[in-house]
């Protein structure tokens, strides 16, 4: 199912708001697709420039350097993301079984595009698995982060911590395990499309492991005593 959508971003991440402006659009639209073909090490501001057919000095309007840029496409996935467990566990009751769903939706393969925009979900997707870790494992992190610019980010993790609390009222660790399972589920799926030897995948499917691993960590901690109501 293609959802049609929009977020409203920490405007701190930007300095022009790339949807206020056709130009804005395209940039943030080529952008996606040149990190996902080029990678964000050699992704530059020159590059996104000639592919949108405009100068460096106009990517430089909307924002300061490309790891802002990086930034705000994120957010914005994080966003989707979390609209989409949102959205999907409205009718779901048992916890136990939302918590199924959101290992679903960590692992499945997006579609092509998204939102009124139009941005390409599925390499977004695997930007997120290569690419994310790059936003804040920098020396300045705490800096930015004063600006609550990884909201999204926690935003997601706070809605699938309640739900594991929802499945184990007694379970110590719920953010902690929340983003230990997202991060998880990119880790799990690059070392088997890049470094198979660090996973035990032996099934060839690659999607398939990685929701019976994340289920097996994910419901082994999580797990209830006798005394519990099961759900």
């Amino acid at each position: 199912m293609e959802f049609h959508v929009s977020f409203h971003l920490n405007e701190k991440v930007y300095l022009k708001d790339p949807e206020s402006s056709e130009v804005g659009k395209q940039l943030i639209k080529a952008a996606i697709e040149l990190i996902y073909e080029l990678g964000f090490e050699h992704f530059t501001f020159k590059k996104l420039a000639l592919q949108v057919n405009t100068t460096e000095a106009t990517v430089y309007r909307y924002f300061e350097n490309k790891h802002r840029l990086l930034l705000y496409i994120l957010n914005w996935y994080w966003s989707y993301m979390e609209f989409l467990v949102m959205f999907k566990l409205q009718n779901v009751a048992a916890p136990g079984q939302k918590l199924h769903v959101i290992i679903e939706l960590l692992t499945q393969e997006l579609p092509q595009s998204a939102g009124a925009l139009n941005y390409n979900v599925k390499f977004l997707n695997q930007i997120i698995i290569s690419e994310s870790s790059k936003v804040y494992l920098v020396k300045e992190v705490g800096e930015i982060n004063k600006s609550e610019v990884f909201k999204p980010y926690k935003d997601l993790c706070a809605t699938i911590a309640q739900v594991i609390t929802e499945y184990n009222p007694a379970y110590p660790y719920p953010r902690s395990l929340s983003s230990t399972l997202i991060e998880t589920a990119h880790y799990q799926q690059f070392f088997c499309s890049y470094l198979p030897r660090l996973t035990d995948n032996t099934t060839g499917d690659d999607r398939a492991f990685v929701v019976s691993f994340l289920t097996d960590l994910l419901f082994k901690s999580i797990r209830k005593s006798d005394s519990q109501v099961v759900d």
